[in-house]
């Protein structure tokens, strides 16, 4: 799995004019599944984004993780991610999941990321949505299960 996280004032997602998803501060992530991808992958990234410490302390240091800030999580399906731009002018989809696969990843990575006690929000699978963000700092992180394990 692939996620890009924005670290967010807020942020939300709309399909066909109605707003789905809403936090304020916390992440917004961008979730890539690739073929390959299972359990453990969704397990991994989802306890990664809670426990990251990306948030800043009194002192302005980044040192808190979401939840200790009282922060959610808003996820947005975004195969895109896996796009492989090497050759042509056209991306390559190949290397991500199969829609079904993929579905039922990122539902399992939000249920996996509420489970840990953090507000989840998402967008709609396969819909094409408007995602409207305020990124904070800006703080943009990458991440990837398979250079995880």
């Amino acid at each position: 799995m692939r996620a890009v996280l924005q670290r967010v004032s807020r942020a939300s997602v709309e399909v066909d004019g109605q707003t789905v998803g809403r936090i304020d501060r916390g992440w917004l992530v961008l979730l890539g599944v690739a073929k390959g991808d299972a359990e453990a992958d969704a397990d991994w990234l989802a306890k990664k984004v809670a426990g990251l410490r990306a948030f800043e302390d009194e002192a302005g240091k980044m040192n808190l993780a979401v939840g200790e800030v009282g922060g959610g999580v808003l996820v947005v399906s975004q195969f895109t991610l896996l796009g492989d731009c090497r050759k042509g002018r056209r991306p390559g989809f190949d290397a991500a999941a199969d829609p079904a696969e993929a579905e039922r990843l990122y539902g399992d990575f939000c249920r996996r990321l509420a489970s840990l006690g953090l507000p989840t929000a998402s967008g709609v699978f396969r819909a094409t949505m408007q995602v409207e963000l305020v990124n904070d700092g800006p703080v943009t992180l990458l991440l990837d299960s398979r250079k995880a394990f």
